[in-house]
């Protein structure tokens, strides 16, 4: 960014982010009726540059949410319906030969596939071969992909929502570890409540179809990440979510008892990461431009979710993965300002988060509209 450049305030810069995400929730409840914690999280994992995966029975408006989310911002949606004889090449495109018809000459030319999208649907992930579902992993992680020696960049912003049914065992294969890592959040979809789903049920039965306005731009959504990536975080707050993360490893020796007992093993260090981008994302679209451990908390349970994994004690005992969850934040205590820094510069940082706080740092303006 040059000198030159006009910047905002971060309060103006927040103010129009909470209101952009106030937009964006109107504009997907005039078709889905409920999932406000799916939404949200489903936001928060997009600002924060994060894929989700969401798990749920069908009928929950798993696709039809992130379809009218994708209209609503204005970016360029696909869907891949994952099936037992899909292909690598189904998703990421292949080379086919090309003649030209004056001259005769062959050539190669590449053909993309889906994953060229802004917002990428992978519905029923767990339908397909390990073999199939890895052809994600480079383009989730690195924003590009890579066919026969060429690497070609997807066009951000790039958003992948994958969707599971939990209950459907048979002609399925479960997501292999690297593949459950690559996803930032994951998301339990539960049923409406009743009133909820009175109320979808007379909006589903009737002719009229609601328009979806596009509200926020590609580049809009860029410049929310990168505002995103600028939220500051105090160093007992990162304290925090790595303390959390390392709790849930049963062989690390700051996990508790009933991790050892229960878990065959915890998180890496994307954990860490994840809770504190996520929190940092949570802490904007609510209008704060800091972040609390009350945002670390709130992103403990879709960050750790499909990290750990219960052992057959767990199972005979009929403990699930949240519970632990709800243990780990109950044992793990929020370190204190001062414990997270050492005697000598805990005075230096107070005084710098002092100077910080009566002048904080301009941000870059949104981009313009065109």
């Amino acid at each position: 960014m040059s000198a030159n450049t006009p910047q905002i305030s971060p309060e103006e810069a927040v103010r129009r982010v909470a209101q952009a995400r106030e937009a964006l929730v109107g504009e997907v409840h005039k078709v889905i009726i409920g999932q406000d914690e799916m939404i949200e999280q489903m936001l928060i994992c997009l600002f924060a540059r994060g894929h989700c995966l969401t798990i749920g029975v069908p009928g929950l408006a798993k696709t039809l949410t992130v379809s009218t989310l994708a209209r609503a911002l204005h970016l360029k949606f696909t869907r891949i319906q994952f099936t037992p004889d899909l292909m690598p090449s189904d998703i990421t495109g292949t080379e086919i030969i090309d003649q030209d018809p004056a001259s005769g000459q062959r050539s190669f030319r590449f053909v993309h596939g889906p994953v060229f999208s802004n917002i990428l649907l992978a519905d029923e992930i767990n339908r397909t071969p390990p073999k199939t579902q890895a052809a994600l992993l480079q383009a989730m992680q690195e924003h590009e992909v890579t066919i026969a020696g060429t690497t070609y960049p997807l066009t951000p912003p790039f958003f992948v929502m994958a969707t599971q049914n939990p209950i459907e065992q048979e002609g399925t294969y479960p997501l292999p570890e690297a593949q459950l890592d690559r996803f930032m959040f994951s998301i339990n979809i539960g049923y409406p409540t009743r009133a909820e789903e009175r109320e979808i049920v007379m909006a589903t039965t009737q002719t009229a179809k609601p328009e979806i306005r596009p509200v926020l731009h590609g580049k809009d959504v860029l410049w929310a990440q990168q505002l995103v990536r600028q939220v500051p975080a105090s160093r007992h707050v990162v304290d925090y979510a790595v303390d959390l993360a390392r709790a849930t490893r049963p062989k690390e020796p700051p996990s508790p008892d009933f991790v050892k007992k229960w878990l065959a093993w915890g998180a890496g260090p994307r954990a860490a990461q994840y809770m504190v981008m996520g929190a940092k994302a949570r802490a904007i679209i609510n209008g704060r431009f800091a972040v609390s451990a009350d945002d670390v908390r709130a992103m403990a349970y879709p960050v750790l979710r499909h990290r750990l994994f219960t052992n057959f004690n767990a199972d005979a005992e009929g403990i699930d993965v949240d519970q632990v969850i709800e243990k780990i934040l109950e044992t793990v205590r929020e370190p204190s300002y001062g414990e997270s820094l050492p005697p000598t510069s805990a005075q230096n940082e107070r005084k710098q988060s002092g100077a910080a706080s009566q002048v904080a740092p301009p941000v870059p303006p949104p981009p313009p509209r065109g």
